[in-house]
């Protein structure tokens, strides 16, 4: 069995983060494309459209920001298909949007990513991450921190 591997960083550039950290998601090779087209479905199904066709990309950090939740909770939950029509027109019109477009769309995407973590949970994804304070010591040489070894030697023993 082999794994594909996301890897990701950030506070790399040590400036306002005061961590660095290494994350991402490991999943055996056998169900990667069937995720990949359990997400881009999903897409559809919450969106209306491929989000990720577009200028946005399917980022956590956009995806989850305080203001999705505020959104999100200034009316009353919408039934799916309305919420869909209503996120869908938003996203394709790339204006300002009305009140209930902006909503519809904070409820698309809270609902999105609980179906993703459900569709994690099924496809036995699984997680990692380091979280190292900047002001970490650094080896000197072309060698990979202790951090990083230390994350690759104990989590990959699936």
């Amino acid at each position: 069995m082999s794994y594909m591997l996301f890897v990701d960083e950030s506070g790399q550039d040590l400036r306002k983060s005061p961590y660095e950290v290494l994350a991402g998601i490991a999943i055996e090779d056998r169900d990667l494309w069937n995720l990949i087209c359990r997400v881009q479905d999903a897409e559809l199904e919450f969106f209306g459209r491929r989000v990720s066709d577009g200028l946005l990309e399917l980022k956590g950090k956009k995806l989850l920001k305080h203001k999705t939740f505020r959104q999100a909770a200034q009316m009353d939950p919408m039934p799916v298909e309305r919420r869909r029509d209503l996120a869908r027109a938003l996203l394709e019109d790339g204006a300002s949007g009305t009140r209930e477009q902006i909503t519809a769309l904070a409820q698309a995407k809270l609902a999105f990513v609980s179906h993703l973590l459900a569709l994690c949970g099924q496809f036995r994804v699984k997680a990692f991450a380091s979280i190292v304070d900047r002001d970490a010591p650094r080896p000197e040489g072309d060698f990979l921190r202790k951090d990083y070894a230390y994350l690759f030697e104990r989590y990959f023993y699936f």
